[in-house]
This record gives structure tokens, sequence and C-alpha cells, in this order.
């Protein structure tokens, strides 16, 4: 089965130990100075242990993996830790059950992945200076980590943001985000495989009637455009209209292309 399951790259893993003791099913070991899934269903995809990782060694990723066996792992636990390491075990097993279920952690269950909508509508702090204040209203913003059914893609327009975009125009929180849901990707540095299956499942929320793309005018950037108008075509929404919105380098005028017109 296809699943979120943990993934180290061993040249950024110093060997720390610290994620052993993040992972409440003892699904990683330190072997050779190394850290190690030491089985695929042992992990539960939760990544619990990628906030105890000062290297950054550590994510999620979605592939091809043995499903996570809880029976196998309670047995494996009290055969190498004990009982109290079961009941460690069976209380994050209870937070994340309750956290799935309510869609409050994506991409991981990473703390930072919370999902949260903050409306900016009654606005206080950018009366006297707007341009100052931030008009973002939602967490998480990155395209892993945000779940296809967040309520705060609802009745918006959907903003698919290049990461350098914010920082080479300063306008883009009155620009975009001002009433908008937004997602931010890079086609060049991100694993990009699963953007395509996860925007056409946000998009295909009936209520959202646009997606702005706002890119840079460097060509790699260009694959941003090409990941949303794929995600377009497999989603079975017919009236989506997309809009790409190109940003210089050095932040001047902003050209508009309607790529789909409803």
């Amino acid at each position: 089965m296809k699943r979120k399951i943990i993934t180290i790259n061993e040249d950024l893993c110093n060997g720390c130990g610290i994620c052993t003791t993040g992972c409440s099913e003892g699904a990683l070991q330190i072997i050779n100075g190394k850290a190690k899934l030491v089985r695929e269903d042992f992990c539960d995809g939760f990544g619990d242990c990628i906030g105890s990782c000062p290297t950054g060694a550590l994510k999620i990723e979605n592939r091809e993996a043995s499903a996570f066996d809880e029976i196998a792992t309670k047995q494996h636990l009290l055969t190498t830790q004990g009982a109290l390491a079961v009941s460690r075990m069976e209380e994050a097993q209870k937070k994340h059950s309750g956290e799935h279920s309510h869609q409050h952690l994506h991409g991981g269950g990473c703390p930072g992945s919370r999902s949260m909508h903050f409306p900016r509508e009654k606005r206080t702090d950018s009366a006297s200076n707007p341009e100052s204040a931030s008009e973002l209203s939602q967490w998480p913003i990155q395209l892993h980590l945000v779940s296809p059914n967040a309520e705060f893609f609802k009745n918006r327009e959907l903003v698919v943001m290049s990461t350098c975009a914010p920082l080479a125009s300063a306008n883009v929180h009155s620009n975009y985000l001002r009433g908008r849901s937004v997602v931010v990707a890079c086609p060049k540095l991100d694993d990009t495989e699963p953007y395509v299956s996860k925007l056409s499942a946000i998009i295909s929320e009936p209520t959202i009637p646009k997606v702005i793309i706002v890119r840079m005018e460097v060509p790699c950037c260009g694959g941003l455009s090409a990941i949303v108008n794929e995600a377009r075509k497999n989603c079975a929404r017919k009236d989506i209209v997309v809009e790409e919105h190109t940003v210089k380098i050095d932040g001047g005028a902003i050209a508009t292309i309607k790529i789909i017109a409803a």
C-alpha cells in the first residue's frame, strides 16, 4: 500500500539518537552510528520523531510500504523495552487518532503542521499602515502539509505561490493573501511527486472559484504552472478559473496571464 512513512537522510544524520526517544513505536534504532528504520510496519507515519531531529535528517514521504501493524509493534516494544513503553505507545496512538479524526494534524503529525484558520476580516492592527501587517489567515501553508479538506480552502480563491515570490515582492500580502487561502511550493527543490494529486483534491472543492498561480519569472518556476494545470486536468471540475501571475526578480511589474477561464 502507498502511505506516509519516515525516511532518513543518512548524510545528514549525526547519530545523536534523539529521534529514537521521539518515536513511541520503537521503529527507529541507531545502527553503526546512523538512525535506521528497523521495520516499516512499526512506523505509523505521524512523524513525532521529526521535531526531535537537530539536523533535519528525517522527513515523511508518501511511498509503497507495509501497513502499520499495531499488534506487532506492541509485541516488539514489550520484548525490547517493557510494559511502560507499550503504555507510552498506546497514549501516542490515542492522541494521533483524535488529531486525525479532527484534521488537526496533517503531513506526518508534526505539531507545526496543526491546521488552523484565523480569519482577518475584523482587523485592528493594520488600520494605520495596512501594507505592514500580515494577511495570512491559515496554517500550514506548505503544499506537502496542508489537508485537502481544510476549512480554510472553502469559499475562497486559492493562491498557489512559489516560495521565492514573497521575498521578491513586498506587496504579496496585500495583493494576494488578503481574503484568500494559499499554498506554497518550489517546483525545482521540493519533492513534487504528490503535488498534482494533492492540488487536484484541493480544487475539487466546489466553493473554490479561482486558482491564482504566483510564480517567479525564472524558467524553473514554470513547473509550478505545469503542476497546477495537470491538477486541473485530473480534477472533475470543469468550471475552475486559473490565472498565472509572474513576479519579476527585482520585485517590479507583475505580468498576468489567464490560462484557463470558466
